[in-house]
């Protein structure tokens, strides 16, 4: 090799810098677009107009759902537990307000006689 060629050794460390400085920087934008992408869609909401503001913020939750996929993940493995949890918080209330009526019910019968 020559003396003005750097060997393949000496240039990794350089390379693999810049590598992580411009991924840091990409995700800097991601961040920032995603964050303002939700700050306009906000505004347009709150302004009235529905339809954009909802086009534009569901833009930046896709957006920051991007630069969070380990997060967005996680959550969508944990849904299913929530939503089973959930399910049975509503069949017992559903069961409580069926025993409500019947009980009341009963009340209204004697009261009748």
């Amino acid at each position: 090799m020559s003396a003005a060629s750097p060997s393949p050794s000496s240039s990794f460390p350089e390379r693999t810098a810049a590598a992580c400085l411009r991924a840091a920087r990409d995700s800097d934008r991601l961040r920032v677009g995603a964050g303002i992408t939700l700050l306009v869609g906000s505004l347009l909401l709150l302004r009235g107009k529905r339809r954009a503001g909802l086009v534009v913020t569901a833009t930046g939750a896709a957006l920051a759902m991007l630069e969070e996929q380990e997060l967005v993940s996680e959550w969508w493995n944990a849904l299913p537990a929530y939503l089973d949890g959930a399910q049975r918080i509503l069949d017992n209330v559903n069961n409580t307000l069926e025993g409500l009526i019947e009980k009341r019910n009963q009340i209204m019968a004697v009261l009748r006689r």
